[in-house]
């Protein structure tokens, strides 16, 4: 059955108009036809086609679905963009496809870029969603500078992804607790300085290894999501 996002579905009974596009010109649904409704807040409505207009789709709930995150705790995920704009959009994808709740872009003193729009992030967030079969759309956040996200409140656990051995690391498969809310930061091409660890170390991360191999920004943020999802499914 085809799957479309519409945040405030309830109220208006209408899909926005890029979905009723695609629903009406691309998909050629008609009236009376079924689908998915996703609003983004773990919520899947069941619905029929009661308007098949290409500019404003309207729909009649059949069934609500409370549909939570499968993967229970809270994991949010700070990255610092790459400078190759094709390798965060990937990162954005996948992380996702496994489940995330939130994604904080961070410019940090190294970082290869310092501006980020987030109009096309937002929505492959939308699509990937919608792809994995999920009714959760991830919190993204504008580009933050790292020390905010390192002062700002969160209450689990918080892990810094450190290149350098100069600070003592653990190993975050041994650290992560999978029934706890998980915050990871990962850094930009060039790694964290060593006042951002610093500041991070007094604010309650734990710096660690993902493993033995150097990877780039966008791999470890990956492999810290997954990680996550694996840990929980053997706990």
């Amino acid at each position: 059955m085809h799957r479309f996002f519409a945040p405030d579905i309830e109220e208006t009974l209408m899909l926005p108009e890029v979905e009723s596009q695609h629903a009406v010109r691309v998909l050629r649904l008609k009236e009376g036809d079924e689908v998915e409704v996703v609003d983004g807040k773990g919520v899947l409505y069941r619905c029929r086609i009661s308007l098949a207009h290409s500019k404003k789709c309207g729909v009649e709930i059949v069934e609500r679905i409370a549909s939570g995150s499968h993967w229970g705790s809270e994991i949010v995920l700070c990255v610092a963009p790459t400078k190759n704009l094709d390798r965060i959009e990937w990162l954005a994808e996948k992380c996702t496809e496994m489940g995330v709740d939130r994604v904080t872009p961070v410019k940090c003193r190294y970082s290869e870029r310092k501006e980020l729009k987030t109009e096309r992030l937002q929505k492959i967030l939308v699509s990937a969603m919608k792809q994995s079969l999920k009714a959760t759309l991830p919190q993204l956040d504008e580009l933050t500078p790292v020390m905010d996200v390192i002062k700002m409140p969160f209450e689990g656990q918080k892990f810094i992804c450190y290149c350098d051995d100069i600070v003592e690391r653990k190993n975050f498969m041994k650290e992560y607790k999978p029934n706890e809310p998980v915050l990871v930061l990962v850094g930009p091409e060039g790694d964290f300085s060593r006042e951002e660890v610093d500041a991070a170390l007094s604010n309650g991360f734990v710096a660690v290894t993902l493993g033995d191999s150097r990877l780039r920004t966008e791999t470890a943020a990956v492999a810290a999501c997954f990680a996550c999802h694996t840990i929980k499914q053997i706990q």
